[in-house]
């Protein structure tokens, strides 16, 4: 067995070595937080999605409060009760891991039994090893979820087990197990869209108005300020398909929190003068916000 189990310590190094990079690259920003939003981050670690840290490490630190209040209450399987019970549960069985986990160095919570502890709850059935399956043996313990077996091995003897998959499939149904006791929360989608018009210039000319609102465009906070890059692509072809015009172009945007408050149910504008022939003509506009990958494509036809 001792032989078995170090095969598979190779596999999870692979495996937590994927893990470990893929946090990295929001080390840079979680930096620049302050101590209560890293605190957050911290104790949320084993439930929030890739999508809301990406969101909350670019929020401004106005916003940061509303979205730890709102993140919790999407996680509220009760909402007509004083009481969150999923939040509630969540920090208790931190305590619990803390008290049960003792060894290795590291508060219980963070060691692998306790992040299984805390997503899947106390096992059915429980056995620990302290000196081996054998003699020879590192210290193991086998948790028990029905049928399901979870296997932990102490390699340094400190007290700190580590979960050792048995194999892809074994990963993956723990990966999956662990989902299914995370609570369902719909993805927040602000629509990014915009309004367009086009007035007439004259007996050769269009104008196109594009009009964005403030308050679908989302920004990074970036060098103290608040920024963002539009990308706007218009191509205008004739009646028989032909291209007879077009333009990219970034429209780059930056603003302080105090001047943002003021735009609040305003729009951002786009201006573009065109010149043709009298005809039919139809345009296809993509707007791009290129902060979050955001887009929106129309095409429309019009005549001068």
């Amino acid at each position: 067995m001792r032989k078995i189990v170090r095969v598979l310590a190779s596999g999870l190094l692979i495996f937590l070595s994927a893990a470990f990079f893929y946090s990295c690259s929001f080390y840079k920003l979680e930096k620049q937080l302050d101590p209560e939003s890293r605190e957050f981050l911290s104790v949320a670690r084993y439930l929030i999605t890739h999508q809301e840290r990406k969101i909350f490490l670019n929020l401004p630190p106005s916003e940061r409060k509303n979205f730890i209040e709102e993140f919790w209450k999407k996680r509220d399987p009760d909402p007509d009760t004083e009481e969150n019970e999923f939040k509630e549960q969540y920090f208790q069985r931190i305590e619990e891991s803390n008290k049960l986990f003792r060894g290795g160095g590291t508060p219980g919570w963070l060691q692998d039994r306790g992040r299984i502890y805390i997503l899947l709850g106390p096992p059915t059935e429980r056995e620990a090893y302290p000196s081996g399956y054998s003699s020879s043996d590192e210290p193991l313990e086998v948790w028990y979820y029905g049928f399901f077996p979870i296997l932990f091995v102490d390699s340094t003897r400190s007290g700190d087990y580590k979960l050792i998959p048995l194999g892809a499939a074994h990963i993956a149904e723990i990966n999956k197990a662990q989902m299914s006791e995370k609570p369902k929360i719909e993805k927040e989608k602000v629509v990014f869209d915009f309004q367009l018009k086009i007035d007439k210039l004259g007996e050769k000319g269009v104008l196109f108005r594009i009009q964005v609102p403030y308050s679908n465009i989302w920004l990074t906070e970036k060098d103290k300020a608040l920024q963002a890059t539009l990308g706007l692509s218009l191509e205008i072809s004739d009646s028989s398909g032909k291209k007879v015009w077009g333009q990219d172009k970034d429209y780059p945007l930056s603003f302080t929190e105090e001047s943002l408050a003021d735009l609040v149910g305003k729009n951002y504008m786009i201006t573009i003068p065109v010149t043709l022939e009298p005809g039919k003509y139809a345009c296809v506009i993509l707007l791009e916000n290129k902060t979050d990958q955001s887009q929106t494509r129309k095409k429309i036809k019009f005549s001068i």
